[in-house]
């Protein structure tokens, strides 16, 4: 039995004020528009649905209620097209799937921006999300709520429009659980198939993680590679050249050794301070944590954690934190540095044999002492192959990764350059060259335009493997 207001218990808060049709380019809808008790204005856009009750007392089967979008304002995704959320494209992918069917029925309920705190307070929590914070941290860093949207006002709408039992088009099974406890009936609630971007995979990636949001669709692009498979297309929508750039690695069997670095054109990765004057770039970091998010472990020398507080995790891509590995003879990452103390990841902490370290570590932390050759690229790579990380992502600093390559262990390199001239600061790829630019070391590229930066991909692997033949031959 479906459950509907009682008028006489629950007074209507609530107003039909007028209707009309609206042609968009998803076909011709009825528009009605409504004011409720707080004098906020929403609108439902009505396909296929002549204010009858649809359940008349009785369960529909659910193939038979109607599609029901309810949709919450966001002024950025809806009306700017923003990337950092999903909201436009999830209010447009609506409209398709209603116009589709020919049935159905989307709520735009207003003064739900940004789950409810504000669009002003959206552009605060935003703020911190540039500085890494996640979207449930940034709310309540700021003091307020992560969700404070109430659907009475949806749901009342669906009463008037004489639709009490819908198909909800939704992720988050909290608006079903909401809708119900409101009087509406759920027969079925149905994911929107809308493809994470790499602007709004972390936003997406903690809701799922920490709102109890739908996994991601199966068989997304992304969602493929991470599985270790290599999808033959990207899904309508998708970023093309995901397969294009990673299918190599997802598809790889056995031990591979990637670095990367960004540094400036004439060749620094910092100033003489010590000042990150090569900025942090949003899309060469999403580059970044899409190959933490495919590899077994990222290896990284102590001065760039003293340097940077280093995390090494995925926050921009979904993806599984890869195992962080510390080189760090002389023990100088303090102890209380983030990748010692945050949990997010396993962690090996190497050090030699004489280092002083706590006498106790973060549950995550493992110490392993090592001689002076262990830190050598080729014995350290036999180390962790032997702790079963196969795929190594070399980071940095410089000294770290140019020790790599120096030492021929690198199957590719991806070196990312940005417009700028240091003049003078920390180095970032550096070895001992040779007196003839024909010895000059070189590789297969590819090249990858990330907003003003060039990133340069070194394929060394296919280079060994044409030296190889051509010896064979």
């Amino acid at each position: 039995m479906a459950f509907s207001f009682d008028p006489l218990l629950v007074p209507s808060t609530v107003e039909r004020v007028t209707e009309t049709v609206l042609p968009t380019r998803h076909g011709l809808f009825r528009m009605v528009g409504y004011r409720d008790a707080e004098n906020t204005e929403h609108v439902a856009l009505v396909r296929g649905i002549d204010d009858v009750t649809t359940a008349a007392g009785e369960p529909l089967p659910a193939g038979s209620a109607p599609l029901v979008r309810v949709h919450s304002e966001c002024l950025t995704g809806d009306a700017f097209g923003s990337f950092r959320c999903d909201c436009g494209e999830q209010l447009d992918a609506a409209l398709a799937a209603i116009s589709d069917e020919g049935r159905g029925v989307l709520v735009y309920v207003r003064g739900h921006e940004g789950r409810g705190i504000g669009l002003l307070a959206k552009l605060k929590a935003y703020a911190l999300q540039d500085q890494g914070v996640d979207t449930v941290d940034a709310n309540t860093s700021l003091g307020l709520p992560v969700d404070s949207r109430s659907y009475h006002q949806a749901a009342e709408i669906l009463q008037d429009l004489g639709v009490d039992q819908i198909r909800l088009l939704s992720g988050n099974p909290a608006k079903q659980e909401a809708l119900e406890d409101l009087g509406i009936s759920v027969a079925e609630r149905l994911n929107l198939a809308v493809p994470d971007r790499a602007e709004n995979a972390a936003y997406l990636a903690t809701k799922r993680l920490r709102m109890r949001h739908d996994p991601a669709p199966a068989g997304d692009t992304w969602g493929e590679l991470t599985a270790g498979r290599v999808p033959a297309a990207p899904l309508v929508g998708e970023p093309e050249d995901l397969v294009h750039r990673y299918g190599y690695l997802a598809a790889a069997e056995g031990p591979v050794v990637l670095a990367q670095l960004r540094q400036s054109l004439d060749g620094f990765i910092a100033s003489r301070s010590g000042e990150g004057a090569v900025a942090d770039a949003r899309e060469d970091r999403i580059h970044l944590h899409r190959l933490r998010a495919l590899v077994d472990a990222v290896v990284i020398g102590a001065g760039a954690v003293v340097a940077d507080d280093s995390l090494l995790t995925v926050r921009d891509v979904p993806g599984t934190n890869p195992t962080r590995v510390v080189l760090d003879p002389t023990a100088r990452v303090r102890p209380e540095s983030r990748i010692l103390t945050d949990g997010a990841a396993p962690t090996l902490w190497l050090v030699g044999t004489d280092a002083q370290v706590p006498d106790e570590v973060a549950a995550h932390v493992r110490i392993l002492r090592l001689q002076p050759r262990q830190f050598e690229p080729v014995e350290l790579l036999g180390l962790l192959r032997g702790q079963g990380l196969d795929r190594v992502l070399v980071e940095g600093g410089g000294r770290t990764v140019s020790a790599f390559l120096a030492a021929g262990e690198l199957d590719r390199l991806y070196l990312t350059t940005a417009p700028l001239l240091v003049g003078d600061g920390v180095p970032g790829v550096r070895f001992e060259g040779s007196d003839a630019l024909a010895e000059a070391r070189t590789a297969p590229v590819r090249r990858f335009v990330f907003g003003q930066d060039i990133c340069t991909e070194f394929n060394f692997a296919a280079a060994r493997d044409q030296a190889g033949a051509a010896v064979r031959s």
